[in-house]
């Protein structure tokens, strides 16, 4: 083909040529509103071609004009024109739920159906029946007490008790209730030559033996005044068992105490008066056990100081002769004096805290008798004020 051939022409694209061709229709603007006939025109005016003959400005002014009408009446509908419908047809503004509720009208009305929001449900008032449930399970719920401060009360009401046999274990187990029991009188003497000053040696060193840490060479390497053994090694043995018990009580009442002294302080910052009620029910518990063990050991005693042993010790490892050592150190009336002793100071212990944990109206928060009968109260049916209200009690009968 050569430069002078003459070239094909190319179709003209330019929708102002023919603007009534309804395969550009998608190209021309929506009229949405009344002033959709009048924009295309003024921009039309405001930009014309140039070159264009009045004739030819008119024609197209005239065909934008009334392209919609010839669109809709006499061309077939475009995709785009069908979707351009399609949505025009959607509400794109439902009405607001409070509109609703309230019975406003709208304009437009919504062409599906709408659930109701989920805060609707808040107006319906459930059945009187299930209202009076509701606060009845609120009311026992707020008169529920913590469960913490009760077993901390239960735990320091069983420890005293035990607490109180380690200590006067201890007391009794020192070389001072050991001097008091060879120098009182009545106290049984030695038929095979010890005299008091030697009981009072050999006893200290058998009673030190049982709260240090030294091993059975303590007791083993004593001598008479003859060069023999003091203590045979059946005594030396029995010994070591009497100290594995002895120690092991102590410890556990060390950590006993630990673990009440923790309950005390857990009960006085959670719990008004819960460490007066925890040592009150543990001096009755302790009050129960001392007299139940001390009429058991009144009844027989020799019954009583075997099951004792039995308890801790293996079946011929704590029985020996009238003339060894431990026996004339130790004789049946000493422990007879040590049990007393060891009743005694738990007893007067758990009466003491008996007395000073009591119940009185103070204690627990009534008010006196004369303040009730001055209000016009009766004795049947005391005013009762919780020990957690008890400041504001006394705060209301100050302003008074």
């Amino acid at each position: 083909m050569s430069d002078k051939s003459q070239k094909p022409q190319e179709p003209d694209t330019d929708v102002h040529e023919d603007p009534n061709e309804p395969a550009f229709d998608w190209m021309k603007p929506k009229p949405s509103t009344a002033s959709s006939t009048s924009a295309p025109a003024t921009k039309a005016a405001a930009v014309p071609e140039a070159g264009a003959a009045p004739k030819r400005e008119a024609a197209v002014a005239g065909s934008i004009t009334d392209a919609p009408a010839a669109a809709s009446a006499a061309q077939p509908e475009s995709r785009a024109g069908r979707k351009a419908a399609e949505a025009a047809d959607v509400d794109p503004e439902p009405p607001l739920f409070a509109d609703t509720l309230a019975g406003a009208s709208t304009d437009k009305q919504p062409s599906h159906y709408s659930e109701p929001l989920p805060t609707s449900a808040l107006q319906v008032r459930p059945p009187e029946d299930e209202v009076a449930r509701r606060n009845a399970e609120r009311e026992q719920a707020a008169k529920v007490k913590p469960i913490g401060p009760r077993i901390f009360q239960v735990l320091l009401a069983v420890f005293f008790p035990v607490i109180l046999l380690v200590l006067a274990v201890r007391a009794v187990t020192s070389p001072l209730f050991l001097w008091m029991e060879y120098n009182r009188p009545g106290f049984p003497g030695d038929g095979y030559g010890f005299s008091t000053d030697d009981r009072m040696t050999y006893g200290s060193y058998a009673v030190d033996y049982l709260s240090n840490w030294a091993g059975p060479r303590y007791l083993g390497g004593l001598v008479n005044l003859d060069g023999a053994k003091l203590f045979k090694d059946s005594e030396v043995a029995h010994m070591a068992d009497v100290k594995l018990v002895i120690l092991s009580s102590f410890g556990a009442g060390l950590l006993l105490i630990v673990l009440s002294i923790i309950a005390i302080v857990y009960l006085r910052k959670r719990s008004n008066g819960g460490v007066r009620r925890g040592l009150f029910a543990g001096s009755i518990v302790t009050l129960v056990i001392i007299i139940g063990l001390a009429v058991l050991a009144a009844l027989s005693w020799q019954q009583f100081f075997t099951e004792f042993h039995r308890i801790f010790f293996a079946n011929g490892t704590w029985t020996f002769s009238l003339d060894d050592t431990l026996i004339r150190l130790f004789p049946g009336q000493f422990w007879v004096d040590a049990g007393i002793v060891i009743g005694a100071l738990v007893f007067l212990a758990a009466t003491l805290t008996f007395i000073l944990t009591w119940p009185t109206r103070s204690r627990r928060g009534l008010e006196p008798k004369q303040a009730q009968e001055t209000a016009g109260g009766s004795e049947d049916t005391p005013e009762v004020v919780s020990e957690d209200d008890k400041a504001t009690k006394e705060a209301s009968d100050s302003k008074r």
